[in-house]
């Protein structure tokens, strides 16, 4: 499996991302992930929607608490036909039970916690620590990613305002 050696940082420590480094106009990676009710979901299940797809360290970190919350309350603005869904290493209960405290109803939480295969097949998967790094994609109704957004230093949030005009351009 391909690595990139200091892909991303934590507090500017480098690690290593296990994975391909995915470019725009790709067809995005299918995947199988456990939702919060231990069901598979893949990315046909969104087949026709457009997607923004977060990827996070754990969500009982700050920042991804934050840009969890934060892609919650801009889901509201981007229509049925957009769907914005946060994948990370947390167990489906963890995922669960955040939602619920933190009043998660717009963004989909799913879990690559059993085989790691969503972080290595979209280059995400920090192969020192075993997490997902913090990325955005935006794909869209044909499954195809129109923008990605790799964050470089882990403890920073996304770019919002880049990752919304990405998905909006896809609606003309």
């Amino acid at each position: 499996m391909m690595e990139r050696a200091g892909a991303v940082t934590f507090k500017g420590s480098p690690l290593t991302l296990v994975g391909p480094e995915l470019k725009p106009g790709e067809a995005a990676p299918d995947f199988r992930l456990l939702d919060n009710g231990l069901n598979e979901v893949s990315l046909s299940d969104f087949a026709g929607k457009r997607i923004v797809l977060a990827s996070v360290p754990s969500l009982d970190t700050a920042v991804c608490d934050t840009e969890t919350r934060r892609f919650n309350q801009l889901a509201a603005d981007l229509g049925p036909n957009v769907v914005v869904l946060t994948v990370s290493m947390d167990l489906p209960f963890a995922q669960k039970r955040w939602c619920g405290a933190a009043g998660i109803e717009r963004v989909v939480t799913l879990s690559d916690h059993r085989t790691a295969a969503f972080g290595a097949a979209y280059g995400v998967l920090i192969k020192q620590l075993r997490l997902l790094a913090r990325a955005v994609f935006v794909v869209d109704a044909g499954g195809v990613i129109r923008y990605i957004q790799l964050v470089r230093e882990m403890t920073e949030e996304p770019d919002y305002d880049a990752a919304l005009k990405a998905v909006r351009a896809l609606r003309q």
